[in-house]
């Protein structure tokens, strides 16, 4: 699922995600979990402001954003 994503820039560009829209709503990432890298692709595992886990990938190549998993915790 493709998504739109705000992203934070530091060294390099596009460098952490700090927003992002799905199904026109928009999340705010209140935590990055982890981050791992495959050949072409960059990896965020996120907390959002839904309190909910998303795992974000970023082709670097095409700069496109894919949400590539989403659990939701329970309290």
């Amino acid at each position: 699922m493709k998504l739109r994503v705000e992203c934070c820039a530091g060294r390099k560009a596009a460098e952490r995600p700090v927003r992002f829209q799905l199904d026109d709503h928009d999340y705010l990432v209140e935590e990055i979990l982890d981050q791992w890298h495959g050949s072409d692709d960059t990896f965020f595992k996120v907390r959002a402001d839904d309190r909910n886990l998303y795992i974000l990938r970023r082709n670097t190549a095409r700069n496109e954003w894919t949400l590539e998993s989403f659990r939701q915790l329970n309290d």
